[in-house]
């Protein structure tokens, strides 16, 4: 599997993320060890976490997805094959949120509990954190890396203004930087990457692993029409969100590159965002083999000029 550079991190990475939000949520103990297995097989080696997953489940406290990896990592032993991202700030308790650094401390202690291994490849801030200053928080992540107890940082959902901040923050107090950041991005939500972060990561080589790469299975092309919202638990939304006539063109013309390329709508979406500027790799989630091999299909499609610019032509957004 071809790699590509996280920013200045120094890690190697293949042009899809795996979404590990599905594990311990959605995919069982069984599902998450069969999974795994098959996408390493597959050269796909970038995991993505957070400590929060899968809080939001009913009786679920957080730590679920972090705790099956964990798992799979000491049966298998495969941890140095594994580029192993995980996230903190989100709200885990009530007195258990943000960026402040005791906190930071506490959190990465209790993922590296969580995923049996002593080191994280990438640490990122899941969200800003307006209420701690960001040589506070950037300060307590020196301290880490200085520790050997992560290897490069990253943020979550920071505004361009924030990230630009963060990054003059560090250059100031000579500390690590923030090497890669992950936005929303999609053939469908664009606008907020590409009228601001864009040019921000391409200037200061960062790099990019976007989330909602598939929004939400929309691309995927299982949601066409109204009466599919009943497919799924969240599609109700899926559908009220993105089956407009902006996300009926991009259906479209998902279907007629596919069709062209021998691929399914899903390859072809995340090919699409492999290919633009500044993105890194996509981060996207499967369930089952089936959905994982599209993953894997989509690290090796390579789509053509006319068929890129026939995707981007389709969901243009208004500047």
């Amino acid at each position: 599997m071809q790699t590509r550079p996280l920013g200045r991190s120094g890690l190697a990475v293949p042009p899809i993320v795996f979404g590990g939000n599905v594990f311990g949520w959605t995919v069982d103990e069984a599902g998450t060890f069969s999974l795994l297995d098959a996408m390493v097989d597959a050269g796909l080696n970038f995991i993505d976490t957070a400590d929060v997953y899968s809080r939001w489940a009913p009786g679920h406290q957080g730590g679920e997805s972090e705790t099956l990896i964990g798992k799979w990592l000491k049966k298998t032993g495969k941890r140095g094959q594994i580029v192993l991202a995980t996230k903190v700030g989100m709200e885990m308790a009530p007195d258990r949120k943000g960026l402040a650094p005791a906190y930071i401390r506490q959190a990465v202690e209790d993922s590296l509990k969580r995923l049996q291994t002593d080191h994280i490849d990438l640490y990122q801030a899941h969200r800003d954190d307006p209420d701690t200053p960001l040589a506070d928080t950037l300060e307590v992540f020196a301290d880490l890396i200085q520790a050997g107890k992560v290897r490069a940082i990253g943020a979550s959902n920071y505004s361009a203004a924030r990230l630009s901040e963060a990054l003059i923050t560090s250059e100031r107090l000579g500390l690590p930087r923030f090497e890669s950041v992950q936005p929303e991005y999609n053939l469908y939500t664009r606008e907020p990457f590409e009228s601001g972060l864009q040019a921000l990561v391409q200037a200061q080589d960062l790099g990019v692993i976007n989330y909602s790469a598939l929004a939400s299975g929309f691309l995927s092309g299982k949601y066409r029409q109204a009466a599919d919202a009943g497919k799924s638990v969240r599609g109700a939304k899926i559908v009220e969100k993105y089956l407009d006539e902006r996300g009926q063109r991009i259906l479209a013309a998902l279907d007629e590159v596919a069709e062209a390329s021998g691929a399914t709508p899903a390859e072809v979406a995340l090919a699409w965002q492999i290919a633009q500027p500044g993105i890194t790799a996509p981060i996207a989630s499967a369930t089952t083999q089936e959905q994982l091999s599209e993953l894997i299909g989509a690290a090796r499609l390579r789509l053509g000029r006319e068929a890129l610019d026939r995707l981007s032509q389709a969901s243009a957004w208004k500047k």
